[in-house]
């Protein structure tokens, strides 16, 4: 094991960055601890801090045996600082330094362009864990309660991540930043997170899900661009991230396609072929489809808010800086500068959605989105599999992308999820068909009542198709006291 893979345990932070040796930051991280963990018992799962619960944890950022498994309860997880291997020669891969040596400290003319990326990254980690706290109180199952405790933690840890960044390269004004992360609060209307996606609630598990498989998917998009950094700490930091973030798309892919096999488990038993009969499936407490479509239609439209609009400077300035590349930059075959290069972009052309060709460089948002939206589209046909093998006409779709948007060259106008432009007034007839309604809400919060015996699942959600880390079908994830 190489230095930079071996996790140290033997300090009060754990890293693979030699903090011992780094008094300084050192010094910052442990008088920023304290408040970090008055944050997570704040903020992190309500009712189950005191409980074990079988996490994995880090050993290793080597891709082979990199975690371990067992129970420890939450404020008492091994929280770290750890990068992925440095790469031998490094060079920057696009841009105006493109063929470069990476920089291993700030470059002084982009110190503020760096920082709002960091200090962006940094905001949605803490964002989901304080979306996500009262959902351990009604988990469908001990198996699913574990899950979002592990996703919590490693967001948790992806601050961790960002803060130590900050504390090393930017001095005063990354400690201030590391200190305003932990003042802003999910939907507060005073000092909210910022970005929108991440001051929505959620609500149930139907919304997790959602959350894990479309938002966190942004995040991975995200990570992947940043990942090609210029700024080798950066690079490391995320490329390490997405390790962990694999298993939150997985959370929310397998559970939309367990809530699915289960509500055409129970149509088919009950000998129901119209997806349309929504109070005749919903009285056998199951989710029925028209609502998962409704909820697709919801989280993806917001989560393509994140990528910000269409044509953005900002975009190009931190692709043209060296700072953020584009999605698996390295596989794409151009001469990764973008001066004289163009990209489609969607905008309204006289009253229509039409598609035109821009600048690349400050379309680079517009290319990132695409991408994203390629990689939902394959997660939804996996879904779409499951009513089809179960004999059920009923698919699954995307909206367009011009659907429900706050941020961009579609907000401020009414498109439905086929991509017709409606007035204000035909919105407001149609809106319910589109998007969840108060009554779909309520509907939701009445279903989810808790599981907690080992190997038992709420009615409406079939149970996994493996288990974790090989365990049996009812082991206790989570040992709640009697």
């Amino acid at each position: 094991m190489t230095e930079s893979s071996h996790v140290a345990y033997d300090t009060l932070i754990p890293n693979n960055v030699g903090l011992s040796s780094d008094r300084k930051v050192l010094k910052a991280l442990e008088k920023w601890r304290p408040e970090f963990l008055n944050w997570w018992n704040e903020m992190g799962p309500e009712g189950f801090q005191e409980v074990p619960v079988y996490l994995r944890t880090a050993i290793s950022v080597e891709r082979e045996g990199w975690a371990q498994f067992g129970y420890v309860k939450m404020p008492d997880y091994r929280w770290g600082i750890l990068l992925a291997p440095s790469v031998e020669n490094r060079v920057i891969g696009f841009g105006e330094y493109k063929g470069q040596p990476v920089w291993q400290e700030v470059p002084g003319e982009y110190r503020s362009l760096l920082r709002r990326l960091i200090v962006i990254q940094g905001d949605t980690e803490p964002a989901s864990v304080e979306q996500q706290r009262f959902l351990g109180n009604t988990a469908p199952s001990l198996y699913d309660m574990r899950n979002v405790f592990q996703v919590n933690v490693e967001e948790a840890r992806h601050l961790w991540a960002m803060v130590y960044l900050l504390q090393k390269y930017f001095g005063r004004d990354g400690r201030e930043e590391a200190q305003e992360l932990l003042r802003r609060r999910s939907g507060n209307a005073d000092a909210p997170r910022l970005l929108g996606a991440f001051n929505e609630q959620t609500p149930d598990w139907l919304s997790f899900f959602m959350f894990t498989f479309f938002t966190d998917r942004d995040g991975k998009m995200q990570l992947e661009s940043l990942a090609q950094s210029g700024f080798d700490p950066l690079s490391r930091t995320t490329r390490f991230m997405l390790t962990e973030e694999a298993h939150h798309m997985f959370v929310g892919q397998s559970g939309i396609a367990r809530i699915l096999q289960r509500t055409c488990e129970v149509m088919k038993q009950n000998q129901i072929e119209d997806p349309s009969e929504i109070e005749r499936i919903r009285q056998y407490d199951v989710i029925d489809l028209p609502l998962v479509q409704r909820k697709v239609n919801f989280h993806f439209s917001v989560s393509l808010d994140l990528f910000g609009s269409e044509i953005s400077t900002n975009a190009a300035n931190f692709f043209d800086a060296g700072l953020k590349g584009r999605y698996k930059e390295s596989d794409i075959d151009d001469d990764h500068r973008l001066v004289d290069s163009l990209y489609p972009v969607l905008k309204i052309v006289q009253g229509q959605i039409e598609t035109v060709d821009a600048p690349a460089l400050p379309a680079l948002n517009m290319r990132l989105r695409d991408d994203y939206v390629r990689e939902c589209a394959r997660g939804v046909e996996r879904w779409n599999l499951i009513m089809a093998k179960a004999g059920i006409d009923f698919r699954i779709k995307l909206p367009h992308v011009a659907f429900n948007r706050a941020i961009g060259e579609f907000s401020g106008v009414e498109v439905t999820p086929d991509g017709h432009l409606l007035d204000d007034l035909a919105w407001q007839q149609q809106q319910d068909h589109f998007l969840p309604t108060e009554e779909d809400r309520i509907f939701l919060k009445n279903l989810m009542q808790p599981i907690r015996q080992a190997g038992e699942y709420a009615s409406w959600i079939a149970p996994p198709a493996r288990t974790i880390d090989s365990q049996s079908d009812d082991f206790e994830y989570v040992r709640i006291p009697s």
